[in-house]
Parts: structure tokens; sequence; C-alpha cells
């Protein structure tokens, strides 16, 4: 028993060892000059305006909207104004937004002394065109912060969209790890992420659409995933009762699934919700982003209801042995339906988070999700053969496979060159499972 605990041990190690390798390689591969950003850029910014532009001329602080450079022109924009200087103007949007700025300003004759800005809005084109439109502005200056040799990869805005991607597939793979313990599998929940999206969405349309009111949101939602929890009853029911392959009935139910999306939407996206739909996925309680708040929770449940509770004990037990564990009084067929339901409950949880997240819903959406979801619970060691498995294996495992994707994204790689390697990512896991079953690669390739 002591060995067994070692040995998962050093697994889960060397998995985490695997994901800051990860990061660290597409680190060093998109290692490339930024413009600086933070706290430090906001002061050389804030000194630049101060201690540099004359007094009589205009200055505009400018940043794009819902982007780093945004905090960082209102920051900047505020400093200056709190030491009393009063020809500062902040512009936080997009290229139209700073071309009315200049308008306003050229109309009133002003002068332009100068443009303070960095992140995204340094790259508008609007910028290089001053000259050409405005030959009125002479002797102005553009100011960035001093660049620094930052890698893509490790960049704010990026990393919250590694979070952003993961939050949906990890939870979904919380009730794929269940299943796949029991030695089953789950086909569904890509499809079921869609019906659960236009589900929920559907509900606030009917029920008030752009002006719904927040509790309409919350039952919407609860409608989207209930409904895809009642649906993984039934596959649930179907592979107990039945006793028929669950690759068969969720890839049966997939194509149902997808289906009734498209049945409930006509084949439309809806995308007239209120501001409290995004509440879900972008919002934020105590600073801390709900998606954090919820991926720790779920996760943490799941992990004391797989390690401390006795229907836990008992999905290791169908999965290691069916017949022994009925055998021993394990009520075997409860524990199928079981899993299958959380899965569907875990698959329209995510489809809620996903809708929030895009502010919409769309009977196409996350496709190929079950892939992603499967290649995330066999990376972090859940054996496709059932009986083992661990949920903490599963979160580093989603991490796993969306730093890939974002690292190759980052690079340039093709879309079928990403799909071969989470393809051949999928195969290595599982030989490396057989092999671990078999005692080895030697083992495993004499055929033993």
């Amino acid at each position: 028993m002591r060995l067994k605990t070692l040995n998962f041990g050093l697994g889960e190690y060397g998995m985490v060892l695997a994901l800051i390798g990860l990061c660290v390689l597409f680190s060093v591969l998109t290692l490339n000059r930024q413009p600086g950003e933070g706290i430090a850029a906001e002061m050389e910014l804030t000194k630049v305006v101060l201690d540099q532009f004359p007094t009589e001329g205009v200055v505009l602080v400018v940043g794009a909207e819902n982007t780093s450079s945004a905090t960082m022109a209102e920051n900047v924009y505020a400093s200056v104004v709190s030491a009393n200087r009063e020809n500062v103007r902040m512009v936080v949007g997009g290229p139209r937004d700073l071309r009315d700025a200049l308008d306003r300003l050229f109309a009133e004759s002003g002068r332009l002394a100068g443009i303070v800005t960095g992140g995204d809005a340094s790259k508008w084109l609007v910028l290089e065109q001053i000259d050409q439109n405005y030959p009125a502005f002479e002797s102005f200056e553009i100011v960035v912060p001093r660049e620094k040799l930052w890698p893509d990869f490790l960049k704010a805005s990026n990393l919250l969209a590694i979070v952003e991607r993961i939050v949906v597939i990890a939870i979904i793979a919380i009730g794929m790890t269940m299943v796949i313990i029991t030695a089953g599998i789950d086909l569904s929940v890509g499809s079921l992420i869609a019906l659960s999206a236009v589900i929920g969405a559907t509900v606030v349309k009917h029920m008030g659409g752009p002006e719904a009111a927040g509790w309409v949101v919350v039952l919407g939602f609860f409608a989207g995933t209930i409904s895809c929890g009642l649906i993984g009853m039934f596959a649930g029911g179907l592979v107990s009762r039945f006793k028929v392959a669950a690759f068969i009935v969720t890839l049966g139910i997939m194509m149902m699934a997808r289906g009734l999306a498209f049945m409930t939407t006509g084949g439309f996206s809806i995308d007239q919700v209120p501001d409290s739909f995004v509440w879900l996925a972008q919002g934020r309680l105590w600073g801390i982003p709900n998606t954090v708040i919820l991926l720790a929770l779920v996760y943490s449940t799941a992990h004391v209801f797989m390690s401390h509770t006795r229907y836990g004990r008992y999905i290791y037990a169908v999965g290691g042995n069916a017949e022994a564990a009925r055998l021993t009084g394990v009520p075997v067929g409860t524990v199928i339906v079981l899993v299958y339901t959380v899965s569907g409950l875990a698959a329209g949880l995510g489809g809620c988070l996903q809708a929030s997240l895009v502010r919409a819903a769309a009977p196409n959406m996350a496709n190929m999700y079950e892939l992603y979801v499967i290649a995330a619970v066999v990376v972090g060691g859940t054996s496709l053969s059932g009986g083992s498995g661990r949920m903490f294996g599963t979160l580093i495992g989603a991490f796993i496979i969306a730093v890939i994707q974002n690292g190759m994204n980052l690079l340039g790689i093709k879309s079928y060159a990403q799909m071969f390697t989470l393809g051949a990512i999928i195969v290595l896991a599982v030989l490396l499972d057989k092999a671990r079953q078999n005692g080895g690669f030697r083992r495993l390739l004499r055929g033993r």
C-alpha cells in the first residue's frame, strides 16, 4: 500500500513538472520585445507628462477599451490630474474615439502637445496618419513605455485567455473522470454544452430578453443544467439497465442533443441577452474571478466526494471489477446512472459558462469539446480501463491541454496540425497507461 501511494505521488509530481516544462518552453519560444505594462510603466508615463510636455498644449492619454492599456490610461490620467495639470484629456475606446478627440481638438484650434499610450492602442494605424490628416498639429510626440523583453505566453491577457478556456473543459472533465473510472465513456458532452447554452438563452429570451432580471438568468442557467443532467441520467439508465455499450449510447445522444439544440433556436444564435448574463463567467467576487472560485469549489467538492464518501469508493470498485463489486453489495446500476448524471450536469454547467463567456448561445458551439475533455482526463492519469484516476490529475491534465493549444496558437501553428498534435497526445497517454498496467513498455511490446 505504501509503495502504491508513493508511485501515485511521483506521477502527480511528474504531471506538474510536465506542465511547468511546457510553460517554460512556450515562454522561451514566444520571447519578444513588449511595451511596458503595470505600475512601473504608469509611473514612467506620468513622469513624462509632468516633466517633458509643455503646459500650453493638450496631452491625450489613450487606451484601448477592455485591455490593460485602458487601465494604464485611466491611472496615468488620474495621477496627472491629481498633480494639478489641466491640459490632459483621456481617450479610452477604439481608433474611432481617438479620431473624434483629434477632430474636437482641431475644431477648437487647440495645440496637440503629445499622445501618451501603450499596449494595443500603440498599434492603431490612426497614430501613424496624424501628420497627414491633421497638418495643423506640429511638433507633437507619441510616447509609449520603454520596451522590455517578455514572452507573449506570459502576458496577463494571454494567461487570462488560458484560464477562460480551461474552466469549461476542466469542469466538464469532472464528470468525465467519474465516467471513465467506471470504464465508461461519454461522447455527448460537447453537444450538451450547446444544448444547455441554448436552453438557458431561450428561457432568458422569452422571459424578458435584453431587459430580463437577474433571477431570470439564474432560472435559465438552472434549466439548461438540469436538462442536461436528466439526459445524462437517461444515458446512464440505458447503459445500466440494457447493458448497451456506453460508446454507442452517448454517440447517439451526442447527435440527438446537437439536433435538439438546432431545433430549439431554428439554427440561429441568441445574442440579445441582458448584462447580467455575463456575470457567471466574467464577474468577480471579493476581487477574485467567478470562474476561479467556481473551479476551486467544484474540484474541492469532487475530490472530497471521490476520496471520502461511500459512493466515491463505489465508483472505483465498479471500474475495477463490476461483477466483484456487485457480489459485495455495491449497487452497480445506481453508480453507473450517478456518474452519467454528474457528467450531464457538468456539461450543462459548462454550457452556461461558455454562453456567459461569449455573451451568446449558438447550436454549433463547443464542437469537438468531447475530445478535449477526454484528452484532459487521460493525460491527467485516469485509466481508460477503469478503476483508477484522481481529480487533481484531471485538473493538471486540463491545464496541460490548454497550455499546449495556447502555445501552438501563439506560434502560428495551423489548426489541422493542432488536431494532429491533440490526437497524438491522446494516443501517447493511452500507451503510457497501458505500459503502466503491463509493468513497462517491454512487456507491452511483447504483448504481455
